[in-house]
C-alpha cells in the first residue's frame, strides 16, 4: 500500500514507481494551475513581434510589458514545481533545462525509455491485464492490491479502462468457487453503473461470511469427534 499524499504538497519523486508519480504530478499541477501544465505539456511561451519588414521575429527583453513577463513566468513556475519535487541526484541530471516540457520529457525517457521502450512495458502490463485471475487461496483484499496495481500501472503509461470494464475483468477473474455470488451480483447489480469499490465490498462481504461458515463447519466437525 502506499503512502497517501497531501492535496498541498508536492508528491515526491525519489527514482522510484515513475508512472505513479507521474499521474500523481500531473494531477497536482493541473489542480493547482492549469496554464503552468500548458508549459510543461506544450513548452514555454516564445513572444514575438513583427519587425520592419513585417516578419515575426522573438522580442527583446527590453521591448517586453508586464504582461509578457508574467507570460514567460509560467515555464518559470513549473520549472520550480518540478524541481522541488525531485531529490538531489535527479535534481541535478535536470537542473541546467531550462524548459518545463524539456524536464519532463527528459524524465519520460530516462524513466520510462523511448516510445519503443514504452510500448513493450505496456504490452507486459496488458498482458497482465488480460490474463488476471484470482490465485489460488488468495483473499480478496490481496487480489485487489495486484489488480490495482495492473491497473496503476496501465493508467501511468496513458492507458486507461473505463470503470464498467475493471468491474467485469474483476468479477469474471473470480474462479469457480465464487460462481454463485458472481451470478448472484450480475442479477442483482447493473454492471454498467455498479462501482469498482461497491464490488470489492461486497466481495469481501462474502468472504467473510463464507469464511465464518467454513469455521463453523470445523467446529461442528471437531465436536462430533469428541
Amino acid at each position: 500500500m502506499y503512502e497517501s499524499q497531501s492535496i498541498t504538497k508536492l508528491p515526491f519523486f525519489n527514482g522510484e514507481n515513475y508512472p505513479f508519480w507521474k499521474n500523481q504530478m500531473r494531477l497536482f499541477i493541473k489542480s493547482s494551475d492549469y496554464l503552468v501544465w500548458d508549459a510543461i505539456e506544450d513548452g514555454p511561451i516564445i513572444l514575438m513581434k513583427r519587425d520592419d519588414e513585417g516578419r515575426l521575429v522573438p522580442k527583446r527583453k527590453g521591448e517586453m510589458s508586464e504582461d509578457d513577463r508574467k507570460k514567460l513566468q509560467i515555464n518559470d513556475k513549473a520549472l520550480h514545481m518540478l524541481f522541488c519535487a525531485f531529490r538531489p541526484d535527479i535534481y541535478s541530471k535536470v537542473s541546467s533545462i531550462e524548459s518545463a516540457k524539456e524536464v519532463w520529457d527528459t524524465l519520460e525517457t530516462t524513466y520510462e525509455g523511448t516510445s519503443d521502450v514504452k510500448e513493450t512495458k505496456i504490452g507486459i502490463i496488458n498482458l497482465s491485464y488480460e490474463n488476471f485471475k484470482m490465485e489460488p487461496d488468495e483473499t480478496v483484499s490481496k487480489m485487489f492490491d495486484r489488480f490495482s496495481t495492473i491497473v496503476n500501472g496501465l493508467k501511468g503509461f496513458g492507458e486507461i479502462i473505463l470503470g464498467d470494464k475493471l468491474v467485469r475483468k474483476l468479477l469474471y477473474s473470480l474462479p469457480e468457487s465464487w460462481d454463485g455470488k458472481r451470478t448472484a451480483i450480475i442479477e442483482a447489480k447493473n454492471l454498467k453503473t455498479l462501482k469498482l469499490d461497491e464490488l470489492v465490498c461486497s466481495l469481501l462481504t462474502h468472504e467473510i461470511m463464507k469464511q465464518g461458515r467454513e469455521d463453523e463447519k470445523k467446529k461442528e466437525e471437531w465436536r462430533s469427534l469428541r
